[in-house]
């Protein structure tokens, strides 16, 4: 079968386009024919070797965290999953992923693929629409009524957050630049301000932080909580400050996964809920490309999915 690995950590042109063995499911394991992937900020940190520490894998290594596909092979022991079933799921991000016509995940990462959109589209949803999910509800605790600030709303993230948020019936303010602002407010953010604009944001309730700011920016958003407010920050190698005299907590997020938030999500999509909006599809081929154009900051806002097609 047909993988993108890389062999040593480097820039994108460590990544290879190359001819591996078709895996076998072990205990506990499917074998995904796999539709699409996905490009996550975390991929390239990986390939450059910048997570060497906290996310250690084994040389080659196959990226691509988010997959979609149909279960083909099932190992000893699996229940409620069986071949020929559209799956999605957050795989380990110290495993082999899913840039390769072929994958194995454990059973119970997975979750029943949205059916009311492309299955390969749906690669697009796993990853980020847990971290809105758990930023939001597992760590910030919102309910309907609050203020939530979302900086960086134009990014994936930010898409997923700002319509789940809206839909808990929060107000949602966005903070986004001018290419991705009118994409924040089809998303059904109530304000969308600049960058440069938050100072006059009136207090809120919850901060969410999704994009690599400054720790006086950081600090500066944590400012406009109220007290007894929350702070959730993705940006994890900048710890979320706290201001314990006000009661105001900074949480640093882990995205976990979890198949009953997936298969939430996915049915919410299917309901027509939450809209899972795609920027660019590419071949499987062409995977480092997209690692580049990440390293060169051109990626567009929204999701890029890797489309991947595995032989019969």
């Amino acid at each position: 079968m047909k993988a993108v690995r890389f062999h040593e950590y480097g820039d994108p042109s460590v990544l290879r386009y190359e001819d591996v063995g078709r895996p076998e499911p072990g205990a506990g394991q499917v074998r995904i024919r796999v539709a699409g992937t996905s490009f996550n900020g975390v991929d390239g940190n990986i390939r450059g070797g910048f997570m060497q520490g906290p996310i250690p894998v084994a040389l080659p290594h196959t990226p691509g965290i988010d997959v979609s596909g149909t279960v083909d092979a099932l190992g000893e022991g699996v229940e409620g999953v069986a071949a020929g079933d559209r799956v999605i799921g957050f795989l380990p991000m110290t495993g082999t992923g899913a840039s390769a016509e072929y994958v194995l995940a454990p059973a119970e990462i997975l979750a029943a693929a949205p059916t009311s959109i492309p299955l390969p589209d749906a690669a697009a949803l796993p990853t980020v629409g847990l971290t809105a999910w758990q930023a939001l509800f597992d760590h910030a605790g919102l309910t309907a009524g609050q203020r939530v600030l979302v900086n960086g709303a134009g990014g994936a993230v930010g898409d997923y957050a700002v319509q789940l948020a809206g839909q808990a019936g929060a107000y949602v303010i966005g903070v986004a630049g001018p290419r991705s602002a009118e994409r924040v407010r089809t998303a059904g953010a109530d304000e969308v301000v600049g960058h440069d604009g938050t100072g006059g944001v009136a207090p809120v309730d919850v901060v969410l932080n999704l994009a690599p700011v400054a720790p006086e920016q950081l600090a500066a958003l944590a400012g406009l909580i109220r007290d007894g407010g929350v702070l959730v920050n993705t940006t994890v190698w900048m710890p979320a400050p706290s201001d314990e005299a006000r009661g105001v907590r900074g949480i640093d997020l882990f995205v976990r996964s979890d198949a009953d938030q997936l298969a939430h999500l996915a049915g919410l999509v299917d309901k027509g809920e939450l809209r899972v909006e795609v920027a660019r599809r590419v071949p499987l081929a062409e995977l480092p490309a997209v690692h580049a154009d990440a390293l060169a900051g051109t990626l567009p806002g929204g999701k890029v999915v890797v489309t991947v097609g595995a032989a019969a």
